[in-house]
């Protein structure tokens, strides 16, 4: 928490972390960076892989996340997709349920528990209408949260279909300037995605054509060939790409943050979660280069 020099009340901090699939474990690396320097947030708001990181802040458990996604190798990654004939989405949501248990928190855990604030935000499948959580199971407002179309069955909460909160509100800044926030520090993993090649086929081509003999189907993704189409998973982290990199334009010139931090990851695929120590690491020096700003804005006299 910053405390003003003059010795009037702290500031309340925010952080807002963003969607970006792989690229989000560098969110590890901004908040440690962050601590480093003194800033402990009020608030946390995340959105998808954001909601990931930040629920195991929040449960004190960022340590247990960072070995845990340092371990990931194309193998294990690959032990989290469920490529079957009759899937409803690619991701195992067993293992990776485990892996929440383990790097998160227990299925009862309850987020109004913790001393610190925490929302994530979902999308109604039906309405298109935002959705935030803020109280009650952690997980099921992680769950909400993550649930990327294509990748992840849509999850059922009273009576409402809800996926991926990235859909309407990438950066959740809004959030957190609902939640009382003075200072909203915004991780934005979707700037410059535009024309990137993030979604690149190699590692689904590797995995999909292990297990193509035992499905007798084609490759999900086609072959190397720079004139072919795009492949599945190309289409849909290009997509993907696009549509976040515009909402997060959108809904941040609306309401825009006091710090933009934007760790430079173009380069890592969507679903490439063995790249952990690039993105932590990125996620680290994203914040030393913001470091004056920071500094500057937390130095200001909190509003009356």
């Amino acid at each position: 928490m910053a405390i003003n020099q003059s010795g009037q009340p702290a500031i309340k901090i925010a952080l807002a972390l963003g969607s970006g699939s792989a690229r989000g474990w560098s969110h590890i690396g901004v908040i440690q960076a962050l601590e480093e320097h003194g800033i402990e947030p009020d608030i946390i708001c995340g959105c998808s892989v954001g909601a990931v990181v930040g629920a195991s802040y929040l449960t004190g458990k960022i340590a247990d996340l960072e070995t845990g996604v340092r371990s990931l190798n194309r193998f294990e990654t690959a032990k989290f997709l469920e490529l079957s004939s009759r899937r409803k989405g690619f991701i195992k949501k067993a293992r990776l349920h485990v892996f929440f248990n383990e790097h998160l928190a227990s299925d009862d855990v309850l987020i109004e528990d913790h001393s610190k604030a925490f929302a994530s935000v979902a999308t109604d499948l039906t309405t298109g209408r935002e959705i935030w959580f803020s109280k009650g199971p952690l997980l099921e407002a992680v769950w909400a949260s993550v649930s990327v179309p294509g990748l992840f069955p849509p999850i059922q909460h009273h009576q409402h279909w809800l996926v991926d909160g990235g859909l309407v509100n990438p950066v959740p800044v809004s959030v957190c300037r609902a939640m009382g926030a003075d200072v909203v520090i915004a991780v934005n993993l979707n700037g410059a995605l535009i024309g990137k090649h993030s979604g690149k086929p190699g590692f689904w081509r590797d995995t999909t054509d292990n297990v193509r003999a035992r499905l007798g189907k084609e490759s999900l993704v086609d072959n190397a060939n720079e004139n072919s189409s795009p492949g599945l998973f190309e289409a849909v982290a290009s997509s993907i790409n696009i549509v976040q990199d515009r909402i997060t334009r959108s809904r941040m010139a609306g309401d825009p943050p006091d710090i933009v931090i934007t760790p430079d990851l173009v380069d890592i695929g969507l679903l490439e979660f063995f790249r952990a120590e690039e993105a932590i690491a990125e996620g680290r020096a994203s914040v030393e280069r913001q470091l004056p700003e920071i500094r500057r804005i937390l130095a200001m006299e909190p509003p009356r």
